[in-house]
């Protein structure tokens, strides 16, 4: 049986600061925390009278880690993750992480550490700590995406079909006559992005309308749309539509062309992407995708309870529908 000093060895740590670990005092550093853990996992060791509580105690928590707690957005899927996990007897500790790995690590050693029951995670990507972890266990791991799925994600995701989502989009463009579409990505390293984006292409080419596009990358802010609308308006030939990756980038390129003096919809047509809260309320309210925010919240939770309470071990993959929602932001071109 494994010792405490076998512990301390391989993690390269002193038996002090393996048993600070333990009893979760603060003051030790994620990375040496992580080690240790690693290293107790590895050689299978539990002290005594903890051995059994190591391998079962549940903290009655779960993290959610999202790129941008400020995004309305993940506002809603927030409320629906608590919701679903608040009624099954769990806590949601909420981790804002933007694009900082070191972020990302403090809340995937909270998970090693047993200080957490699960991992949700909104972005698209895995917390390097926990790979081993996840390539060891597979879809039982205790971590589940939200809204980034790709074909090689290792976990079971929640997410809506982007492409299709585009697709639409475009073809409503191109059904009222626009020919010259100018389309705002957000950060193409995201699978979201590269999605809607391979959607958006497909349409125009389908069309023989691949030349009418432009193409720019944004951020997902109202800054990027804003400013990213006022390079499109001044190409030659300037699209009559806009196509936003996000409702946020949606207001910017209205707030762009009002500033202008362009009209929207009667100069320009703009699309958004999510239908938040104030899209039914901006001017002109806003044609968008409507993505099942409070329900991919509560979906996540699901998966996660359906490993953490009936050891689940299937990769489920949940796709949920989406709704091109019509309203006074798109047109027919003039002319």
């Amino acid at each position: 049986m494994s010792t405490i000093s076998d512990v301390a060895r391989l993690a390269g740590v002193s038996t002090a600061t393996v048993s600070r670990v333990l009893n979760g005092y603060e003051h030790v550093s994620t990375d040496t925390a992580v080690r240790v853990a690693e290293a107790i996992e590895q050689l299978g060791y539990a002290p005594n009278a903890m051995a059994k509580s190591l391998r079962t105690l549940k903290s009655s928590r779960i993290i959610v880690t999202v790129p941008d707690i400020a995004n309305p957005f993940f506002a809603s899927i927030i409320r629906g993750a608590e919701e679903t996990a608040q009624a099954a007897g769990y806590a949601v500790l909420l981790g804002d992480v933007g694009s900082n790995s070191d972020s990302e690590e403090v809340y995937a050693g909270l998970l090693r550490r047993r200080e957490a029951d699960g991992l949700i995670f909104l972005g698209h990507h895995i917390p390097d700590s926990l790979a081993e972890m996840i390539e060891r266990q597979g879809p039982a791991a205790p971590v589940v995406n939200g809204c980034e799925y790709t074909d090689t994600l290792p976990v079971s995701s929640v997410h809506i079909d982007n492409a299709a989502a585009a697709h639409e989009v475009m073809e409503h463009l191109y059904g009222l006559g626009h020919k010259t579409v100018g389309i705002i990505t957000g950060d193409l390293s995201s699978p979201i992005s590269r999605d809607r984006l391979k959607g958006a292409k497909d349409s125009a080419g389908a069309r023989g309308l691949a030349s009418g596009l432009t193409i720019v990358s944004g951020d997902y802010s109202i800054e990027s749309g804003a400013r990213l609308t006022a390079d499109l308006m001044a190409m030659t030939p300037r699209p009559t539509a806009i196509f936003c990756f996000s409702d946020d980038m949606a207001f910017g390129a209205c707030h762009t062309l009002r500033e202008t003096g362009l009209d929207c919809p009667r100069d320009v047509s703009v699309v958004g992407f999510d239908d938040i809260a104030s899209s039914r309320f901006a001017a002109p309210p806003l044609t968008t995708v409507r993505q099942p925010m409070r329900e991919i919240g509560v979906k996540t939770v699901e998966l996660l309870i359906d490993i953490l309470e009936r050891h689940a071990s299937r990769r489920v993959n949940l796709t949920l529908p989406h709704e091109l929602v019509l309203r006074a932001s798109t047109a027919a071109p003039k002319g």
